[in-house]
């Protein structure tokens, strides 16, 4: 017997508003049934498990000990660009001088995610790294 991957949950100040970021990341939709102010959210994946949001009262104060890697279908750089301007913050540049590598960006509520290179940019590398 195995167990399936049914959510990630992800702790917040405001699960609704980081559900909509989320939502913009992904181009996936917040469940229907939720509201503004609602403690629970979920957004609902096209593929894999939903992104559950859920609302608790202490702050974010250390970094994620499990974080989200995401792989854009438009190059790293212009991924990079487009979560900056949802309200994603720059944390660190993990990126090579060859195009290897990734970036770490933080949502608005502090969760630190990773955003790799695109299939299409590591597919015209000879490395296979992220």
């Amino acid at each position: 017997m195995t167990s399936v991957l049914e959510n990630v949950a992800i702790d917040c100040a405001d699960a609704y508003e980081l559900a909509r970021f989320w939502s913009a990341v992904t181009g996936c939709p917040v469940h229907p049934e939720v509201r503004p102010g609602d403690h629970e959210t979920m957004v609902m994946l096209s593929e894999g498990p939903v992104l559950y949001f859920n609302q608790v009262p202490e702050p974010k104060t250390v970094k994620n000990r499990l974080h989200l890697c995401l792989r854009p279908t438009t190059s790293r750089e212009a991924e990079v660009e487009r979560l900056l301007g949802l309200g994603a913050t720059f944390v660190a540049d993990h990126r090579k001088p060859d195009g290897a590598g990734w970036a770490v960006l933080a949502d608005p509520e502090g969760n630190e995610f990773c955003v790799l290179r695109s299939e299409s940019e590591r597919t015209t590398m000879s490395r296979g790294d992220y």
